[in-house]
């Protein structure tokens, strides 16, 4: 709303300055004089549209982003092919490197507003725009409002929900309807493609009431919100041009225009996105530095080795865009080693052109030749090895071919990709006379139209996919040079997704790097890497336990030094605002191991404790006695905690996931890897590679996590088991035959030997149950033999109470027990073999190592 002749000279003044900058760094990928010439174009086509503010607007709360050191990202979306952008420091790929046209951004022959998304942390996103709401005024800048509509996903929730259904299963309806953001599904739709969910509708009437509902709710207006990133800039106070809004959760008003109508009402919309990948590369950097380090992420090399090495192994767990099972089943086929590749295959990997991956993949290993159309091509298809992947491609070949402007191509790029007959017709002839003019065979040059309009159809956008390419190729980097500092980094944006943190845990010890478990004296807070560059677990991601509380934890440990004991952290720590319930789960998880005589006693203990510490704090906070009574003030005396025993690792191993939310220091299958193998049992994991395109009966070993009971439409019931093995979690049906005939055994915590039949359904592997049986059961039976070392006749009747515990069900699954006893007095040996069998299992093997004096147990 300015001078636009000041706007002009300010943009162009501001735009040399950052281009003679950004040279002087080089490498550069083209001649000098071939940036000069672009920014001229550019900074001539920008004026004459009329947008140097806006450029100038954005350009500004990026530098003071930067300026107060709050990541942002290298630019996203068509933005990133502007030269003059990159002069600005709003976007960080040289356009020139790339290959990215600024035509593709703004199209002086299709006069639109320019439109930058741009990224920031999403910790202090909300920095950014206090500071623009500042800058510009407080009433003349505003949120965007958005209107949510029951769409088929929201109504089955919320529907679900009033009915009372369980959440597990209207999550499971509502992963049965397919998810597109850009062409919803409706109910309707859903129920006549998806079989799944008919089948479900007919199995239980309360699946077929809630549909009901579904259908007649679907569609209406939920809730008034406001826009995820969208915000105006008026230049005058906005209630002189829309209605405003005022979200009670949001300091800032909401446009009632939403985001078809704010720009007609005369206002610029501005994309301030938050992205969790630049948290975690901001901590990961923090992480990697704290030691003195020096490491820049704008600094690090495009061709690292170990990057791409790790890259082509499929190694892409947190990975920006790369992580999904496919895409790493894709990356270990490539094997990338340019950031080239990355953007192509962040481009490719779409329903569409995911059909040429393979091609891509072929000619890229050498095993098939490209083919460029034409010779006057290469130059455009040679990165791509002949595949046209991008819509800026499609520009280039009507360009070179054809002889259209870049702005004429922009247009034939988005004709082509609506289709429209009458259209395509004209774009035809055009097409064709320009390249006959150049020399260029008509037929071949109509077969290339067709080719070309093939591809336009799903080409992807390189600027945007060469931004985010840029920030999966950082993350890969970080991953696979500073692997402790990334893991922490992730786990500490994703510490409430316990299912993510299980997954990062599993990459932390596949990649070589120690987890060490949640402690008061070693955790923080958060994640953190220690001097030997493990992984600390964070005090924080441990279940219902304050952030704060556990702050105050970790600052007192600082300030005065390690806990002794658990008396000594009561006496420290106000456990009244830690509280009951987060002790006991810190008791859980292990984080008084050293402290307590055993994980059970600092459990038991909980209660006391935190009254101990109310009366020591009460005692400090006295304002009775004075300077000469302090000497002769009793002390207060300690109260007396619990001695009971440590858990047996089984019940140790579920108190830890019951605090964690996965098993942390190791899975209640670990201890029957011989049994295991002599069952011929596969993983979670094993068995869906294997059932990938086929339906198999395989044997799995898991434990119960939790069993749903239903019945079907025809009255009989059914039940959806939920398991984990070593591997992972899955669910998996138990019909009406198989219940009955094993309802006792499946039971939460429960061990099983499980025959299932798995089968690949669009994609996704479903488990039904075939048979089951104790696990224990089977494993005695696969062992003869059992014997137990133990230091002192003092540890036999703990044995004997032990193994009378647990009866075998029949000589069958029972074995042999030897102990054999150190007599020290003599150093001799003796050997007392049992005239009754025991149940020879692992979970039996764990509870006699608990034992106070049992040296050692095996099976022989």
């Amino acid at each position: 709303g300015g001078d636009a002749e000041g706007e002009a000279r300010e943009l162009e003044r501001q735009a040399r300055e950052g281009l003679k900058a950004r040279l002087a760094k080089g490498p550069l990928s083209a001649d000098e004089g071939a940036y000069w010439e672009r920014l001229k174009t550019e900074l001539d086509i920008i004026n004459k549209m009329g947008f140097p503010g806006y450029f100038l607007i954005v350009s500004d709360f990026i530098k003071w982003a930067k300026a107060h050191d709050i990541p942002v990202g290298p630019g996203r979306g068509s933005g990133a092919g502007s030269l003059v952008a990159w002069a600005l420091t709003i976007t960080d790929l040289d356009p020139l490197r790339f290959g990215l046209l600024f035509e593709r951004f703004l199209n002086p022959e299709r006069v639109s507003m320019p439109d930058f998304d741009v990224d920031f942390c999403q910790d202090r996103r909300d920095e950014v725009i206090r500071y623009v709401q500042r800058k510009y005024g407080e009433d003349r800048v505003a949120q965007i409002i958005t209107f949510g509509k029951l769409q088929a996903r929201a109504v089955l929730r919320d529907v679900g929900r009033v009915l009372g259904m369980p959440f597990m299963q209207v999550d499971r309806l509502c992963k049965l309807v397919p998810n597109n953001p850009a062409n919803p599904v409706t109910l309707a739709e859903a129920l006549e493609t998806e079989p799944r969910l008919r089948e479900e509708r007919d199995r239980e009437e309360a699946v077929a009431a809630l549909l009901e509902k579904a259908l007649k709710l679907e569609g209406l207006y939920r809730h008034a919100s406001t826009h995820a990133a969208g915000v105006v800039i008026g230049d005058r106070p906005l209630i002189e041009l829309t209605p405003l809004y005022r979200d009670p959760r949001s300091d800032l008003p909401a446009t009632q225009f939403n985001m078809k109508w704010v720009e007609p009402a005369g206002l610029v919309k501005f994309d301030f996105l938050g992205l969790k990948t630049l948290t975690v590369i901001d901590r990961a950097v923090a992480f990697a530095n704290q030691g003195g380090g020096a490491l820049d992420m704008d600094a690090v090399p495009l061709d690292d080795k170990a990057s791409y090495e790790m890259l082509g192994e499929g190694a892409a767990v947190g990975v920006f865009q790369l992580e999904s099972a496919g895409m790493r089943a894709t990356l270990r086929a490539m094997k990338p080693d340019s950031l080239e590749d990355i953007i192509a295959l962040v481009s490719l990997y779409r329903p569409g052109p995911m059909e040429n991956i393979p091609t891509y993949i072929e000619r890229k290993q050498g095993r098939q030749a490209p083919d460029y159309l034409h010779p006057s091509l290469e130059s455009v298809l040679k990165e791509t090895y002949g595949v046209i992947i991008y819509q800026e491609q499609v520009m280039q070949i009507a360009q070179i071919l054809s002889g259209y402007s870049l702005g004429e191509a922009d247009l034939l790029r988005r004709a082509m990709g609506k289709k429209k007959k009458e259209e395509m017709d004209k774009q035809r002839i055009r097409f064709v006379d320009g390249a006959r003019a150049r020399g260029v065979d008509p037929q071949k040059a109509s077969s290339i139209f067709d080719l070309v309009q093939k591809f336009a159809g799903y080409g992807f956008n390189k600027s945007h996919a060469a931004a985010y390419a840029y920030i999966a190729y950082q993350t890969a980097y970080l991953k696979a040079n500073h692997t402790a500092a990334f893991l922490a980094a992730s786990m500490s944006l994703d510490k409430a997704n316990t299912d993510k943190l299980a997954v990062f845990l599993k990459e932390a010890q596949r990649s070589g790097v120690k987890v060490r478990p949640p402690h008061i004296n070693q955790s923080e807070a958060d994640f953190s890497v220690n001097e030997a560059g493990e992984i600390v677990y964070a005090l924080s991601a441990v279940k219902n336990v304050g952030e704060a509380a556990m702050a105050l934890i970790a600052a007192e440990r600082r300030a005065n030094g390690p806990f002794k004991d658990l008396h000594d952290f009561a006496e420290r720590v106000d456990l009244k605002a830690v509280g009951k319930r987060a002790l006991e789960n810190l008791a859980r998880a292990g984080a008084f191991d050293g402290l307590a005589r055993s994980r059970a006693g600092a459990l038991a203990g909980a209660d006391l404790l935190v009254r101990f510490s109310a009366q020591s704090a009460e005692d400090r906070n006295s304002d009775q006695g004075g300077l000469f009574d302090l000497a002769t003030a009793p002390t207060l005396e300690r109260p007396r905690l619990s001695s009971l025993d440590e858990w047996p690792p089984l019940d140790r191993l579920n108190e830890e996931r019951s605090a964690l939310g996965f098993y942390f220091s190791g899975h209640p299958l670990d201890d029957y890897e011989r049994e295991l193998k002599r069952l011929n049992v596969v993983t979670l994991v094993e068995a869906r590679e294997r059932a990938v395109d086929e339906r198999i009966l395989v044997q799995m070993a898991a434990v119960i996590r939790s069993i749903r009971m239903r019945r079907s439409r025809a009255g009989k019931p059914f039940a959806w088991v939920e398991c984990s093995d070593a591997t992972g979690d899955f669910e998996i049906t138990v019909f009406s035959e198989v219940l009955s005939a094993s309802r006792d055994l499946l039971e939460p915590g429960t061990l099983l030997l499980i025959s299932a039949t798995a089968e690949d359904r669009d994609g996704e592997i479903r488990f039904t149950c075939e048979s089951v049986r104790r696990l224990d059961a089977a494993a005695a039976q696969t062992t003869s033999m059992l014997k137990i070392s133990v230091t002192s006749p003092d540890a036999l009747e703990g044995v004997r109470r032990r193994l009378a515990a647990v009866k075998p069900a029949s000589r069958a699954e029972g074995g042999k027990v030897v102990i054999a006893l150190q007599l020290p007095e003599t150093g001799r040996e003796v050997e007392i073999a049992l005239a009754e069998p025991a149940a020879v299992t692992p979970a039996m093997r764990g509870a006699l190592k608990a034992v106070q004096g049992v040296a050692d147990v095996e099976l022989v």
